[in-house]
């Protein structure tokens, strides 16, 4: 046994207070934790949940050094507010479909291509494929985005005020979509009216009568109520909503080595976590929808046939005179087809 004096078991203990300091995750009981806001329009759906999981894995990964809050349902403003609260490092996080960011970057669309994928499995592994991530993780950097994760959402549904059983149904009707000139082509081919909204506009409008019906995803329609403006939801399945986690640039550039490790391996590691979730999430918001007295439709099967055959070509329409576009739109289609 070794016995101490008093200035050497003073020396022991701060030695080991300083050892610890250094341990990676650890803090000073003092330090303030660093705090990470993740924002995001939509509520209780596959994105929600990312987010969730993500928060959870970030603070214990990095010993409460990092402490996230979650504002869903357009919290912190539209989703134009939320990507320039990023950009500018206000806001640290942002989960989004990725063409909500097309004015940042026209690209930010392709994912949003009629046609592309077919099924939930498809559009998981077009997520984790190396090539897509590389290209929208990619793109923004320079303009204050450093993209962390991909993930598949769920396919498209259109709530309708009157139900849409045929294809015809379309024809004549306001219809809401996502920010994405793909969606734009492909609805005129129905020959409804385009209309380009965020999520916080889309209730509002249904219920003033702006609007007829709504593309988006049939997980959120329970969650924010739209079953008081509109009670039938068509799965025609197109396009596919992916998620892409936006970090701020700048905020991220200011954080140690060790904490941009963690937000960037836990990004990723939970976009493959979600994927069990997101169906079983898309499987309940049917339930759910049926037990509210709400009504799910499917298109008769020669017409979901017929509606695949109508957009077939959108992305080739829209993209043909834009090369970059065009360069992003080839990259997600080959991988589409390799992984179908």
């Amino acid at each position: 046994m070794v016995l101490m004096g008093r200035g050497n078991a003073t020396r022991a203990a701060v030695a080991a207070v300083v050892a610890l300091s250094l341990m990676p995750g650890a803090r000073a009981a003092d330090d303030k934790p660093i705090v990470m806001k993740i924002a995001l329009a939509t509520l209780d759906d596959v994105l929600h949940q990312y987010a969730r999981n993500y928060a959870a894995a970030v603070e214990k990964d990095s010993g409460g050094r990092i402490k996230v809050e979650i504002y869903p349902a357009s919290q912190l403003g539209s989703i134009q507010r939320q990507a320039e609260g990023v950009q500018f490092g206000a806001i640290q996080c942002q989960i989004v479909a990725p063409e909500f960011l097309v004015g940042i970057d026209e690209r930010f669309e392709v994912l949003a291509a009629p046609g592309l994928v077919t099924s939930m499995a498809q559009g998981q592994r077009l997520a984790a494929d190396p090539a897509v991530r590389q290209l929208m993780l990619g793109l923004g950097a320079d303009k204050g985005l450093h993209g962390a994760a991909l993930l598949m959402s769920t396919p498209s549904s259109v709530i309708a005020k009157a139900p849409i059983r045929h294809l015809a149904d379309f024809k004549g009707k306001k219809v809401r979509i996502f920010a994405s000139q793909f969606e734009a082509v492909a609805m005129k081919r129905l020959g409804a009216t385009p209309k380009p909204m965020t999520l916080a506009e889309v209730l509002p409008a249904l219920l003033d009568n702006s609007l007829d019906a709504a593309v988006s995803a049939l997980t959120i329609f329970g969650p924010m109520h739209f079953e008081t403006a509109a009670k039938y939801i068509t799965e025609i399945g197109q396009p596919a909503i992916f998620g892409i986690v936006e970090l701020s640039k700048k905020w991220y550039d200011a954080l140690p080595a060790d904490l941009q490790q963690i937000l960037d391996k836990d990004a990723a590691a939970e976009s493959v976590t979600i994927n069990p979730q997101a169906i079983a999430i898309d499987d309940d918001a049917r339930k759910t929808w049926l037990e509210s007295g709400g009504e799910l439709i499917s298109l008769p099967g020669d017409e979901q046939s017929s509606l695949l055959k109508i957009v077939a070509g959108v992305g080739d329409e829209v993209s043909n005179d834009k090369p970059e576009l065009s360069a992003a739109y080839k990259v997600v289609t080959e991988a589409a087809q390799r992984l179908r």
